[in-house]
């Protein structure tokens, strides 16, 4: 999944949507590919497993159909391949679909389609959808009812763009879940869809979003939008601002609100090319190690600066618990100053969002004194930390903005559990059912992260605890590092004290800090250690603290101790910490904003620390 454009208008719409497209090259992409509608009423198709720059040869430029789909492709089901590349189309080639996110019931659909005699021709989840298309437009229904019938087939996160030729210069979008967004775009006489505005921003005047269960049907001549159940619905367009800055941030106030709401979509990114949903294992290409060398690895040092650093503690958790290979999660800045013990058996992962992280180079030349194996897990492929390192994991998650790191901190803790079973798998140390079973809720987890961004009036939460000087956040097991994060992004933007405590230590010093005043953060969520959580709150509730619990979706028991509760969706203990993090993140954003901060920029802080 990368990117998606669409565009109705009077133009030769191919030149319009390649020109497009390039300006979404910076997210990353292995293919590429584009659906005209002639001025026959014809489809055709263009696309290859490569770069843009491959394509535009494939391509008739002189084509003068005014309606046409295109699409970037990062690949999750199947290899980048001619065949795997979007658009995909249905037998007849009437259909033409492109599409971001995993259709998570394909196996089930694709067996239903198999049945009733239709052929498949790629790898791909997204070549149900136009199958499904298909199935409906030879029942009798319109190109929008088809569309409409296929997408309450579909589970999980979806954006999705349509066209065909029983409905001449008509797209048809539709955004299901959290796979990304999708906008349309209003110019003169003509009409966008877009997944990124940056790549449209130019060409219009006024953008309406769509929301999660909505679709739109775009002409050249406007737009009509309608929900899953088919009732139509009035939308409000945007002013649209041509500053490529302005125009990245979306219908957002702030950069970091952006980035905390992309992160379903930064999941997927971190996800995709690195995940075989054919035999069910994760599969990160050109991994370095084959199982003997997998095999020699007898510790892990996890290395990382503030964020990066927190991402490192989860990342050891699960090392040690799954694998149990000894890790250990340590400071970059203090690394080298303590001599430390290394062998050409410990593996070095060096997390740097950046990758140009000075504290974070040190100790990667620190360790490569010693032969030690090394990985980087970066947002930056051409970064000083990826050449240093023997294999980059990128987090693929897109520019960050914002000086207080989001997305790139789930895409951290991601990535650390991608590298855990790819490391796993080739020791022989897990299960098939267990790599199934964390694939799977590896899948749910973007969907589950969109239901926790959506599902509390964070603003209002805010506002009854903005005016506080002091926070202390709780949490046990893996969820200790996000308390430590959820403390250090209050500290970051919002510039209030607050501390990320250990709840077994809180009675050991904390404790005697707590009273009215000071609001207690528990994170208590359904596992292993919450009964003993449960009677840290009971300490703070004793105190006369006011406490704000993130719980487990319905769980009343827990709910019951809180003055405030957040509750996120059931996921396995390891990758809770995802779904955790996001309501601290978004209450600290907002507690931020009610005080007036500098949020993108606050005071004192760089994105990138060069300097020791």
């Amino acid at each position: 999944m990368c990117g998606i454009i669409g565009y109705a208008g009077t133009k030769p719409a191919v030149p319009v949507v390649l020109e497009s497209l390039k300006r979404l090259e910076y997210r990353g992409y292995d293919s590429a590919g584009v659906a005209v509608l002639s001025g026959r009423d014809r489809l055709i198709v263009y696309k290859t497993a490569g770069k843009i720059a491959d394509l535009v040869p494939l391509v008739d430029l002189a084509e003068t159909g005014s309606s046409a789909i295109a699409h970037t492709r990062w690949a999750t089901h199947g290899k980048p391949t001619f065949d795997n590349a979007h658009p995909h189309t249905d037998q007849s080639g009437s259909v033409a679909v492109v599409h971001n996110g995993i259709v998570e019931n394909y196996a089930e659909l694709k067996a239903d389609l198999l049945s009733e005699g239709r052929t498949f021709r790629s790898d791909t989840d997204t070549e149900v959808i136009p199958l499904l298309i298909e199935r409906f437009l030879e029942r009798g229904l319109s190109l929008e009812e088809a569309v409409r019938g296929t997408a309450n087939l579909l589970k999980g996160a979806h954006a999705i763009a349509v066209m065909g030729n029983s409905a001449p210069n008509t797209l048809v979008g539709i955004r299901i879940g959290h796979a990304g967004g999708l906008a349309v775009g209003h110019g003169d006489g003509e009409n966008f869809l877009a997944s990124d505005l940056s790549a449209i921003a130019a060409d219009i005047d006024r953008v309406t979003y769509l929301a999660d269960g909505e679709m739109a049907v775009v002409t050249s001549a406007g737009a009509t939008y309608s929900d899953l159940n088919g009732r139509r619905i009035k939308k409000r367009a945007m002013v649209s601002r041509h500053d490529p800055r302005t125009a990245a941030k979306g219908p957002y106030k702030h950069f970091m609100l952006k980035e905390i709401m992309d992160q379903p979509e930064c999941l997927m990114g971190a996800l995709r090319g690195r995940i075989n949903f054919g035999d069910m294992r994760v599969q990160i290409p050109e991994f370095p190690f084959d199982e003997s060398r997998a095999r020699s690895i007898d510790r892990v040092l996890i290395l990382g600066m503030g964020t990066s650093f927190h991402a490192a503690q989860v990342g050891r958790l699960m090392i040690e618990q799954m694998l149990r290979i000894p890790s250990e999660a340590e400071n970059a800045s203090e690394f080298r100053y303590r001599e430390p013990v290394i062998s050409p058996n410990t593996l070095v992962v060096t997390i740097t969002q950046s990758g140009e992280t000075v504290d974070s180079l040190v100790a990667m030349n620190e360790a490569k004194l010693h032969g030690a194996p090394q990985i980087a897990i970066t947002n930056v492929a051409e970064s000083e930390a990826a050449r240093l390192a023997d294999y980059a994991l990128l987090l693929n998650a897109g520019p960050e903005i914002a000086v207080a790191s989001t997305k790139t901190f789930v895409g951290s803790i991601i990535c650390l559990f991608l590298l855990t079973v790819q490391l796993g798998q080739l020791r022989g140390h897990l299960e098939e059912a267990a790599i199934k079973d964390s694939i799977e809720a590896l899948t749910r987890l973007p969907e589950q992260l969109g239901e926790v961004l959506e599902s509390v009036d964070f603003e209002g939460l805010a506002r009854n605890y903005a005016h506080k000087s002091n926070f202390l956040l709780l949490g046990r097991g893996p969820l200790f590092p996000i308390a430590m994060e959820g403390a250090l992004k209050l500290k970051e933007v919002s510039y209030i004290h607050a501390e990320g405590y250990q709840a077994g230590e809180m009675k050991h010093g904390p404790i005697a800090l707590i009273d009215d005043a000071m609001p207690v953060v528990a994170l208590a969520l359904r596992n292993r250690l919450q009964a003993k959580m449960l009677s840290n709150i009971e300490e703070v509730r004793a105190r006369d603290g006011r406490v704000i619990v993130v719980a487990t979706e319905g769980d009343a028991h827990v709910a019951e101790k809180a003055d405030d509760v957040i509750f996120v969706p059931d996921a396995p203990e390891l990758l809770s910490p995802v779904l955790a993090v996001a309501p601290l993140q978004l209450l600290a954003y907002h507690i931020a904003v009610h005080r007036g901060c500098d949020v993108d920029q606050p005071r004192n802080l760089a994105k990138t620390v060069t300097v020791e």
